[in-house]
């Protein structure tokens, strides 16, 4: 028996003794029959971002080979704004490598993600996860590397303020009990997440905690470690699902809105990448960043302002990204700096081996950590299209191996200073902005839309239904109008509480 494939969280990979990216419809069978299953789940995303589902009860065998075989039909029109009634039927087809046991049903449940495909079994091709499989087939084919991905998905709990132990106002970073009051929902988040295949690096609780109406706000995040960028993807919706689920069960609110209220931290999902090739990372060469990863960075410098549209996609996104605090606004890149739209985080790049300074009885480790070399993209928040987003990352990176001069943009746009500091008022001059507002982030997308289209990633269709969405909140001026008014920021907070 593999050790490490009987210490997955995930119950089929353990059983079955492989991996979920080679399961069949004969082990999900198989499966479904030793372990009496009674139901089945297809789950899928629609435009607004959330996971719909479709339940089956097995009847026989014959039954279920037809569901797992067949998919089933949905009304796309009801799923997609691009899909008119008229003509509005859509399969839906499990991917059998996103099997898990639903840990919410009462009854013994397999739940699946699924692929959307046209009348003529073809894929759809403005569906969100589709245009993910496109950017990275169009990513490996451009570098011959494959593309990963990891996020850090931020949230604020909700819940009723008993008084006890309360937290310092913004200070709540890893935080411990009892100042921090949702460490074990947390913890439970994740081991959920890992039953249902998420790849958990570590949860925390985060810089945001307050009270406002006798109720506690605490903000946490949990981070995932790298993957292919289509599981990278599937693993962020299942999360959001899962939380949602779970306070749902527990009677707190949950809310991975980008912005709360003023002064108080927003949300964030930085965005990590790596690069791979045989198996290596390619993020360093000789203990540094490799022209590999300045490319790709070039590529997201150029990119970044139509990056938003993907991203950050409603009004209250634009309350976060504003001038001089964590949230960036300046297109720029550098090491370990939080002042940048691209940092690049420590990287285990010391000639020293820690673990055996800190522990003197360990022999040396000859650990290899090139592994742990990311990239993140900071801009982007929890009202981000997770599929759009990652594809957009994706087309970025690809787009810095076809500009012919990538490294001197990767140059140009480094930043090793806090750019906000007043001495470096002449280099932030020199730099391109984020958008302001979702009207100017359509703008952005309108302008780039080009090269989102090359290869065939991102249609047509689906670049003019962003950037039609984008406009209709008409919040051009926005920003400026109500920055200062905490009443009016709260109504847009509730408006879009509920985003992604």
């Amino acid at each position: 028996m593999n050790q490490e494939l009987s210490m997955s969280s995930n119950s089929l990979v353990a059983e079955l003794q492989k991996p979920a990216s080679e399961f069949t419809k004969a082990d999900i069978i198989s499966y479904i029959k030793k372990n009496d299953i009674r139901m089945i789940n297809f789950m899928y995303p629609a435009a607004d971002g959330r996971l719909k589902t479709l339940n089956f009860v097995i009847n026989d065998a014959t039954y279920l080979d037809a569901i797992l075989t067949c998919g089933e039909r949905v009304d796309g029109s009801s799923l997609f704004p691009f899909i008119e009634a008229g003509s509005s039927d859509l399969y839906v087809v499990p991917r059998f490598r996103t099997a898990f046991i639903d840990p919410f049903a009462e009854l013994p449940t397999l739940s699946m993600l699924c692929s959307y495909f046209n009348k003529d079994g073809e894929p759809l091709e403005s569906s969100p996860e589709y245009t993910l499989r496109k950017a990275c087939q169009a990513f490996k084919d451009v570098t011959g590397m494959e593309f990963q991905a990891m996020g850090e998905l931020e949230y604020y709990v909700i819940s009723e303020n008993d008084g006890m132990f309360p937290a310092t106002d913004q200070r709540g970073y890893h935080e411990s009990a009892p100042y921090a009051k949702f460490n074990e929902f947390r913890t439970e988040c994740m081991s959920c997440i890992a039953q249902a295949g998420g790849q958990i690096k570590y949860g925390h609780s985060e810089v945001g905690n307050f009270t406002l109406d006798n109720k506690i706000y605490e903000q946490n995040e949990i981070e995932f470690l790298p993957v292919p960028a289509e599981q990278a993807a599937d693993q962020l919706m299942i999360a959001k699902w899962v939380i949602r689920n779970l306070a749902s069960q527990y009677g707190y609110n949950i809310t991975f809105a980008p912005k709360i209220t003023a002064g108080k931290a927003g949300s964030g999902l930085h965005i990590h990448m790596r690069i791979m090739k045989d198996g290596k990372n390619q993020m360093l060469k000789d203990g540094v960043l490799s022209e590999t990863a300045r490319k790709a960075i070039a590529g997201m410098m150029v990119l970044a302002p139509s990056i938003t549209a993907f991203g950050n996609t409603n009004p209250t996104s634009y309350f976060r990204l504003v001038p001089h605090q964590e949230a960036p606004t300046n297109v720029c890149w550098g090491d370990r700096n939080r002042s940048v739209l691209v940092r690049v985080p420590l990287g285990w790049c010391a000639k020293t081996d820690m673990c055996m300074l800190a522990n003197p009885l360990e022999t040396p480790s000859h650990y290899d950590t090139t592994q742990k070399q990311t990239v993140e993209m900071r801009s982007p928040d929890g009202s981000a299209d997770l599929y759009q987003l990652i594809a957009g990352l994706a087309v970025a990176c690809r787009h810095g191996f076809e500009m012919e001069d990538a490294l001197a943009v990767a140059e140009k746009t480094y930043v090793n200073v806090n750019i906000h500091q007043k001495e470096n008022e002449d280099k932030l001059k020199e730099l391109a902005q984020l958008p302001d507002s979702c009207s100017a982030s359509a703008d952005c997308l309108e302008k780039q839309r080009a090269i989102f289209e090359q290869h065939q990633v991102f249609s047509p269709a689906m670049i003019d239904g962003i950037v039609a969405k984008l406009r209709s909140y008409g919040d051009k001026t926005l920003r400026s109008e109500i920055q200062n008014n905490q009443d009016e920021m709260l109504k847009l907070v509730e408006r879009y509480f509920h985003c992604g």
